[in-house]
């Protein structure tokens, strides 16, 4: 609160969306300028720069700990940087180009500590890619439920048997957290630490819309070492929910930053453009268009906002980062279509970005659980008195 009566970040959190902006304007968009229009990562030496200024900036791994060499922010704080981090071409997957490294699943960080020193420290490093794998073919909206991969106990190792889908990054990374079944029921779902090189492990790209493709992980007779389980044996699920809960939120604030620059665009482009006669910026569809966008964008940000802020007081956000992830992610879509039509057929031109952004925003909605999965978790959360009504 300020001095008035209104809500306002503080000093500090503006501070850090200003150094986030300036950092994505003046050292990703400049070098994505030069790169395919689908490009998903920047050049490798272009990378290692911008990433040498990121550390520096203390952007570096945000939602790692600072012992073990991340910068250790508040959720609220990653929301603010995930925003504007995703303001560039390819923001959507690959926020500030994959300058700000990538954080490790934050389950690893409920391991022992040499699991943390052997995986997650050289990660943090080097800034390289980890995967989680929970998804099934199966499907399902229950994961504790419907995961169908085995792990059996053999000596010292377990053999995982089983398929995971949509796994992203699984082909870029050294090593990422399955999640398996290790008894009947929703108390028998286990996780385990697994080599990407691991024998018995294969992965299959899946392509989809967008250029960077999810996979496939096909395990058979896959040996795990017992000192890769990961926390308890049947305890899986639990941390499943911590990782799931949490990635939602940043994931979320991403997909405003991207509605928030392509309204900048329309703005602009309809203030320049001029037909029959006439602005765009001067025709009432246009205004509504514009005015219904920032309104939504507003809206949604408020919901992103609470969910950090109650996780980051500690509290159950569960509802809350479901209901921001539901609205934040459709509002972003709606709001990037409505920047296309302004731009007529421009919009889908692949000189802009738009047209990517759309892609990658028809994703949003699925990624980190459908939109219908959570509405469920609203519904349920209402329903049994646990989630409000506000």
């Amino acid at each position: 609160m300020n001095a008035h009566g209104g809500w306002e970040l503080s000093e500090e959190l503006q501070s850090l969306r200003a150094v986030t902006r300036e950092f994505v304007q003046k050292e990703i968009r400049p070098v994505e300028e030069t790169l395919e229009f689908d490009a998903y990562q920047l050049p490798t030496e272009a990378l290692e720069a911008a990433r040498a200024k990121a550390r520096q900036a203390g952007l570096w791994c945000v939602g790692s700990p600072a012992q073990y060499g991340g910068s250790e922010m508040s959720l609220l704080e990653q929301v603010i940087v995930a925003e504007e981090a995703s303001q560039c071409r390819m923001g959507a997957y690959v926020p500030a180009g994959g300058a700000f490294g990538w954080d490790p699943p934050n389950v690893i960080f409920r391991g022992t500590e040499e699991q943390i020193q052997k995986y997650a420290v050289p990660t943090i490093a080097s800034g390289g890619k980890t995967f989680v794998a929970i998804s099934e073919p199966s499907g399902g909206a229950d994961p504790a439920r419907s995961i169908s991969t085995t792990a059996v106990r053999d000596g010292d190792s377990y053999v995982l048997n089983g398929t995971k889908t949509w796994i992203s990054a699984a082909d870029y990374s050294d090593w990422g957290v399955v999640f398996a079944r290790t008894s009947p029921g929703r108390n028998g779902v286990s996780s385990f630490i697994v080599d990407a090189d691991t024998p018995g492990l294969t992965m299959k790209p899946i392509p989809v819309i967008r250029s960077w493709y999810p996979c496939e992980l096909s395990f058979t007779d896959c040996r795990v070492p017992v000192e890769n389980l990961l926390g308890e044996e049947g305890k899986g699920f639990d941390l499943a929910q911590k990782w799931l809960v949490h990635a939602r939120v940043p994931y979320a604030a991403a997909t405003l930053g991207i509605a928030s620059a392509a309204l900048q665009m329309a703005i602009e482009w309809a203030r320049n453009r001029e037909t029959f006669g006439s602005r765009l910026a001067d025709k009432q569809a246009i205004q509504w268009m514009i005015a219904d966008s920032e309104i939504e964008i507003r809206a949604a940000r408020g919901l992103v906002y609470q969910a950090a802020w109650k996780a980051d007081l500690g509290q159950d956000f569960k509802f809350e980062a479901s209901a921001a992830k539901v609205y934040a992610t459709e509002t972003a879509g709606r709001v990037v279509d409505r920047c296309i039509q302004i731009h007529g057929g421009l919009g889908v031109a692949k000189e802009l970005p738009l047209e990517r952004w759309y892609r990658e925003m028809r994703i949003k909605r699925i990624g980190e659980g459908p939109s219908e999965v959570h509405r469920m978790v609203v519904a349920r959360q209402l329903l049994s008195g646990r989630g409000g009504p506000s």
